[in-house]
């Protein structure tokens, strides 16, 4: 018994409290209406003796812009969008949305004005509505259509309808369709800017395209970040951002930095696309 009352202890009384900025001031209540992202030197340490995981970086997204991040693993991709969530805060540096400080955003506000498809579809127990509009602000009609325009009505009729039980992490429903309704809950959200965590790394080839051709139509004026797995993911991105040990080391088209010689983003596409090879039959 005492055990068990040591482990609570240790979990819910001793965990850092989430620093919660401030309440909105009159001056930028509405503040975000173009979708713009800037990074402003940014440092992050996940702690005292380990290399800066992110070093310095400083680059802009304009409103509606759309941007490929890519890198090889451990290179800051993931730290970019903690940093932006304020799931970490940076060591120095800060980020602006649409040039308001994030800091200065009580944490409720500022994460509800970005929509995320993770790279692990995030589902609870309940039902398809609860897991698409947790809090109840939109009617079955808007529901329906967000299902629709992720090609999940009929998966969903199949499951009982807005009131079907998905079980613990949608265990109901394959791997590609829970990403499809983490889309169709993004899209209920409206938010200006989607960060997409390699959202297509785990799914059939299928699935990728109905999530490309989604994301392309219904966020053509909102502002896409999306860390990629699938290089091919982002060749139609306005520009592609290459990260580093934690630096940026080269933002521009993709067109450009392809036939760049000696790009990083050049190797990484021909390894990516060497990887993704089947490989030869056997004789």
């Amino acid at each position: 018994m005492m055990v068990s009352v040591e482990r609570l202890e240790e979990y819910s009384c001793d965990l850092p409290q989430e620093p919660q900025g401030q309440p909105l001031q009159v001056g930028i209540i509405g503040w975000l209406t173009q979708g713009s992202v800037e990074f402003q030197d940014v440092v992050l340490v996940y702690r005292p003796g380990l290399p800066n995981a992110l070093d310095r970086v400083t680059f802009c997204v304009q409103p509606g812009e759309k941007l490929g991040i890519v890198g090889r693993t451990g290179s800051g991709k993931s730290s970019l969008f903690m940093v932006l969530f304020r799931l970490l805060e940076p060591t120095a540096g800060r980020v602006l949305l649409d040039g308001v400080d994030t800091s200065q955003l009580e944490l409720a506000e500022l994460r509800s004005q970005l929509a995320v498809i993770p790279q692990e579809p995030f589902l609870f127990s309940g039902t398809v509505r609860e897991n698409l509009d947790p809090q109840g602000l939109h009617e079955d009609r808007a529901l329906w259509q967000a299902l629709d325009q992720c090609h999940l009505n009929e998966v969903i009729i199949s499951v009982g309808g807005l009131d079907g039980e998905l079980g613990e992490r949608g265990r109901n429903l394959s791997l590609g369709q829970r990403q499809l309704l983490c889309l169709a809950r993004a899209l209920l959200t409206d938010a200006k800017i989607l960060c997409i965590d390699e959202a297509t790394a785990s799914v059939d080839q299928k699935t990728d395209q109905l999530l490309q051709q989604t994301i392309c139509k219904r966020f053509a004026n909102k502002t896409v970040l999306t860390i990629a797995h699938r290089l091919n993911t982002i060749l139609n991105s306005d520009r592609v951002l290459v990260l580093q040990a934690g630096r940026v080391v080269e933002l521009d088209s993709p067109s450009i930095l392809r036939n760049r010689p000696h790009s990083l983003f050049q190797q990484l596409l021909q390894s990516n696309q060497q990887s993704s090879q089947p490989p030869p039959a056997g004789r």
